[in-house]
Formats: C-alpha cells, structure tokens, sequence
C-alpha cells in the first residue's frame, strides 16, 4: 500500500488521531505510548536515553497544548508529510510540528515526529 493514495481527508482523519495520541503521550511523559506507533527504523534511530531526558526536563514536550491545528500536507515518496501550528499551555507562541506517516507492512506507522 502506498499513503499517497490516500486523499488529504483521509490522511488529516488519521494523522490528527496519531499527533492527539503523541501530544497526550508527551504531556504524560509516558514513553511506552509515544513510542507505539512508531516504525521499526524510527524505534532503531532513537536514542532512549535522550528521548527520556526530553520528557523529563523539556517544558514544552510535557506542556504540549490539545488544541492543534492541521496546516498542510507534504508528499515525497512512499511518505507524507502533516504539519501543525502547535501551542504549549505553558509557553508563549506557537510552533510548527511535522508527522511523518507511511507504509509498513499493512500498517500506518510514524516514520518521523517533530516539533520545531
């Protein structure tokens, strides 16, 4: 299967339901959960150590506003990717956060997850 078959509907219906999960995940500090939908290549990039040093010290990633919203859609490949005007509910301002979603498998996954 190929995402870019995908209309931007369908892609903004799941990616929004992945980037809710993240952001819940993130505010909790639970990694376990960040971490679940993530693709196999992703879950071998990461540094664990780095990502729990994250989620302990970083008042953005554990004050990640609820309240998002879905700018655009980027597609290259057998990827795209979804970018968000995000806001923290501590933290003035607003910043750009990107989704990568694709294929594995018969499965959607995150080949990549960022807030700018």
């Amino acid at each position: 299967m190929n995402i870019m078959d995908k209309s931007d509907e369908e892609i903004f219906a799941q990616a929004n339901q992945i980037w809710a999960g993240l952001i819940k995940a993130s505010n909790d500090g639970n990694y376990g959960d960040f971490v679940k939908g993530f693709s196999d290549s992703l879950m071998r990039s990461l540094n664990e150590v780095e990502v729990g040093r994250q989620f302990a010290t970083s008042e953005l990633t554990r004050n990640l506003s609820e309240d998002f919203d879905p700018l655009g859609i980027i597609r290259r490949g057998q990827h795209v990717s979804v970018l968000y005007r995000q806001r923290s509910t501590k933290k003035e301002g607003e910043w750009l956060g990107r989704l990568v979603l694709g294929y594995e498998g018969d499965e959607v996954r995150i080949f990549g997850a960022s807030i700018f």
